[in-house]
């Protein structure tokens, strides 16, 4: 049977719910902080030339940027179809489009265009920003807005250190930046010298805009994204690790290497020495509804990333022993936390460890129609939660009646 076959039966048969296979990405500048239930055995499975697997990409049609060793699909999701065929799930977007994904997002972008991952560092990462529109379509990308979430399931230990700098202290010049830039091949270029550490905290998150100057600290994060993989490495030190110089000029036009100007251009100024950075960029949870009325029917659903409109993420908790139909207005790619039962009587289960190899029945995604419909979600145990990430592309119109005009 073909793949678009295949994509269709497994479709109805699902009643519009796809099951994914872990998609696990390394970084070969990384070290894994060991907390994504990948065996202890299987971190560097890919080699050690390629990095310790550090990342679980989610409902990812977006492939990884790793160099020249990337694999065939790195990052991209992959649908187990009826036959346990693994398919890549920008098969199915392609095949399916707005069936799968809703007409709003498909005439306006033609793909999925959001993904989440599983960041997990044991140290920090190095200063760095993501390109805004301008400037990543000069590369024939896109600019990337992101998110974070730190789930208290996922952070046993905080790793080397979870605190994360973000952008620049107010009063900060530009030239000083571009100092700092000049200096990256001399050592330690000191850019954090420039910037503020915040300390993360689980169950909260930060939205990061493009063109905002990020280090990201070793809390297991939890990244709702737009569909990009676009990055410029500002630091030059990090952890006592050098960052190469090909990371500096990453994502940078052909006749801008070496034009220290324009990487200083690449930065959102008024985002980076925003004197309410903290306010204005951190997110505690807020509930979905009234929470007495949520509580009284099974179950509490919080917005986890809601600053952005390019994309927000929900924590749906099921209380144990409960039965409740939870109705969304998009798409949307969940992953499990906590607990066990079914989705539409598919299972769902909460692995504590995973082979490389090794499908899950902790991942899935939901099509527009059925998040419409809503999802039958049955909690089988007596006393343990059913707690789920999921992740929404742009203008979730959800997001839009509850946010938007704030």
């Amino acid at each position: 049977m073909s793949n678009q076959k295949l994509i269709r039966s497994t479709f109805e048969k699902n009643n519009g719910i796809f099951r994914l296979a872990p998609a696990w990405v390394p970084r070969s500048f990384c070290i894994p902080g060991r907390r994504i239930k990948l065996h202890p055995d299987d971190y560097y499975a890919l080699g050690g030339e390629r990095g310790g697997i550090d990342e679980r990409w989610l409902g990812c049609t977006t492939p990884a940027d790793n160099g020249p060793l990337t694999g065939k699909n790195e990052g991209i999701s992959h649908l187990v179809a009826d036959n346990g065929t693994l398919i890549p799930l920008t098969e199915a977007v392609t095949e399916l489009g707005a069936e799968l994904i809703g007409e709003r997002l498909w005439d306006k972008y033609r793909c999925w265009p959001v993904y989440s991952k599983f960041f997990d560092n044991l140290g920090p990462l190095p200063h760095h920003v993501h390109h805004r529109e301008e400037h990543a379509k000069l590369v024939g990308q896109r600019g990337k807005p992101e998110c974070y979430y730190f789930p208290p399931q996922l952070n046993n230990h905080g790793g080397h250190f979870p605190f994360t700098f973000f952008g620049f202290e107010p009063g900060t010049t530009k030239e000083q930046v571009k100092e700092c830039l000049i200096n990256f091949v001399k050592g330690d270029n000191k850019i954090t010298n420039l910037s503020k550490a915040y300390r993360l905290e689980p169950g909260t998150g930060w939205d990061v805009p493009p063109g905002v100057l990020h280090a990201p600290g070793s809390l297991c994060t939890y990244e709702p994204q737009f569909a990009s993989d676009v990055y410029a490495m500002y630091q030059s030190l990090v952890d006592d690790q050098i960052v190469p110089e090909s990371l500096l000029w990453k994502d940078c036009p052909q006749d801008k290497i070496g034009d220290f100007d324009y990487l200083v251009e690449v930065i959102d100024w008024e985002l980076n020495v925003d004197p309410e950075f903290g306010k204005n960029r951190f997110m505690r949870p807020v509930m979905a509804e009234d929470e007495n009325e949520m509580t009284a029917k099974g179950y509490i659903d919080k917005w986890i990333c809601y600053k952005s409109s390019s994309v927000s993420a929900k924590e749906l908790t099921i209380l144990p022993g409960a039965d409740v139909i939870i109705r969304d207005s998009a798409a949307y790619g969940l992953i499990m936390m906590q607990g066990h039962g079914t989705l539409n009587d598919l299972k769902l289960e909460t692995p504590a460890l995973i082979r490389f190899n090794q499908l899950t029945n902790d991942e899935y995604f939901v099509s527009e129609k059925a998040a419409c419909c809503g999802v039958r979600i049955i909690n089988e145990s007596s006393s343990d939660p059913i707690v789920m990430l999921k992740h929404f592309g742009p203008e979730n119109p959800d997001w839009v009646k509850k946010f938007a005009a704030e």
